[in-house]
């Protein structure tokens, strides 16, 4: 029986829904904003958070309220071809297209978690998957400014002062860091050795976004020389970049272009590890089709997540304790997202906090 196969058919009431936005003022002076979707019937609410990047986005479905017609008795198979059949978006068209899986994410979790609580079982059963602790990255960019406000000039020289500042709260951490033309090799080797940089996410798979990494092969071919330990996600593949990372394809991994089975067997060599982030495939079937596929062709995996302000962040560490708890997990809680330690907060691993009933990971 397939991953997706054991929770179809589980039944879900849905008598309503409501909705809530959140919002977040981070440090670059963006105001991350995303929608906490609440459904309930029987007695029970199920939760799942909508990611879109575009505040007008949930500014609208906030504004216009419950208006999808998601009542009834259904099995979660069924809801799930409702919402393929339905527009996500009915007060306004999406920002972009990426929009509509991660809306549609948001209300598939929502209705797995009501689905799990109205039969009085977890995920974790539902699939006959045991969760176990999950180690976690701390991902951020260097260069930025620590104490928030506006972004530095372009002569700022970019340190490892955000890294070595974690490292001096706890030295056990790695990172997810973001690359970029402005990295030196001096600053490529102090970071190397500090020895706790897991991942280097070029992001040369984005296009108009404010993140876009450029196709730099002197960058790439530095990355891979001098972090010969580091994971190299979403390199933009150019002539020149496949130079620069010849030799080192076995490191590659692959985060934006992984929606989909097909998108995994699609690249250009067979990975051996992909990011995987429920939000882009949408829907549990593609998600869950997706770690069968893993699993069969023997591809590892790490969770990444959307900068979640709600349930969402326990989601995908939840998905994480079920199918790469060892790997390294771009899930941390929320507080390692702030520029400067501030506090307490937890260690990697995380204990497993798997909710005796539905898709929820306890805070």
């Amino acid at each position: 029986m397939s991953l997706y196969e054991r929770i179809a058919g589980l039944p879900v009431r849905i008598d309503g829904y409501a909705l809530e936005a959140l919002a977040l003022d981070v440090s670059s002076g963006f105001t991350r904003v995303s929608t906490l979707i609440r459904l309930h019937g029987g007695g029970e609410e199920g939760v799942g958070e909508d990611v879109c990047y575009d505040a007008p986005d949930h500014l609208a479905q906030v504004q216009a309220g419950p208006v999808l017609p998601l009542a009834g008795e259904w099995t979660l198979d069924d809801l799930s071809r409702r919402l393929e059949a339905l527009d996500l978006f009915p007060a306004a068209p999406p920002t972009r297209p990426d929009a509509v899986p991660y809306r549609r994410w948001g209300f598939e979790s929502a209705a797995l978690d009501l689905a799990l609580r109205q039969a009085g079982t977890s995920l974790a059963d539902a699939l006959g998957i045991a969760p176990r602790p999950v180690t976690f990255v701390v991902s951020t960019r260097l260069g930025e400014p620590l104490h928030g406000g506006a972004e530095p000039p372009p002569t700022t020289p970019v340190t490892a002062e955000r890294v070595t500042r974690w490292l001096a709260r706890d030295p056990s951490l790695r990172f997810k860091l973001d690359p970029t033309s402005a990295w030196t090799p001096a600053l490529v080797r102090e970071l190397a050795a500090t020895g706790a940089v897991a991942t280097v996410d070029l992001k040369g798979c984005y296009s108009g976004t404010p993140v876009d990494g450029e196709a730099d092969p002197e960058l790439y071919a530095l990355i891979a020389r001098e972090l010969p330990e580091a994971w190299i996600e979403d390199p933009r593949l150019t002539p020149e970049t496949r130079a620069a990372l010849a030799g080192h394809e076995h490191r590659v991994t692959w985060d934006a272009p992984i929606h989909s089975v097909e998108d995994i067997g699609a690249r250009e060599w067979p990975p051996r590890m992909v990011n995987m982030k429920p939000s882009r495939f949408g829907t549990l079937r593609r998600l869950l089709d997706a770690y069968d596929f893993l699993a069969a062709e023997g591809i590892g995996a790490y969770g990444g997540g959307q900068f979640e302000l709600g349930p969402g962040r326990g989601q995908i560490q939840y998905l994480a304790a079920l199918f790469h708890p060892e790997t390294p997990n771009d899930v941390a809680p929320g507080g390692y997202n702030a520029p400067v330690p501030d506090g307490a907060l937890p260690p990697s691993p995380l204990a497993v906090a798997a909710a005796p009933t539905g898709f929820r990971w306890e805070q």
